[in-house]
């Protein structure tokens, strides 16, 4: 139950501080993208269950707020964690290179198939502008994030399994 709350805590922190602090550090528009690096980062630490569950409530927290459709986000943000939650095999919490590589291109693909999905069929086909105009800036800002973000992730994931083992141990 400690997990849950705590996880939820995270995911709303990280959506208020991308909704409101950073919209206000952006540079040229361009604003990091929290919920990529708490969705990518739990379903590395977690698993892909655990990143699909997160990465659909962090989806449907951009759908409610700012989507144009239900669900569309949700779906993106669900299928990266469930990507990046297969990865969780090779999880060593000291390792920093590989998470940061996984949360830039988790970053990377949200961009690509958003501008797929919402800017090419509209015949809107200037991939080269976009790319360099926003997926790249963005990949950038959310890694550079990404180098803060993770360690104090991973410091709490590895406290709430101190302490789930420490209960378990008492139980048994």
């Amino acid at each position: 139950m400690r997990r849950f709350f705590i996880t939820v805590l995270s995911i709303l922190i990280s959506f208020i501080l991308q909704t409101t602090v950073f919209r206000a550090l952006d540079f040229s528009g361009i604003v990091p993208n929290l919920m990529i690096i708490v969705t990518s980062s739990y379903a590395f630490m977690r698993g892909d269950k655990s990143g699909m569950v997160i990465g659909m409530f962090c989806g449907f927290l951009v759908d409610i707020f700012f989507g144009s459709y239900l669900g569309f986000y949700a779906l993106i943000y669900m299928y990266i964690g469930f990507i990046i939650g297969k990865f969780n095999k090779i999880f060593f919490p000291e390792n920093i290179l590989l998470p940061l590589a996984l949360i830039v291109s988790s970053d990377f693909l949200f961009g690509f198939i958003c501008y797929v999905l919402l800017f090419m069929f509209r015949n809107k086909f200037d991939i080269g502008y976009y790319m360099i105009n926003v997926i790249f800036p963005e990949a950038v800002y959310t890694a550079l994030l990404a180098i803060v973000i993770y360690p104090v992730l991973i410091k709490i994931n590895t406290s709430l399994e101190d302490v789930e083992q420490r209960s378990a141990k008492k139980f048994v």
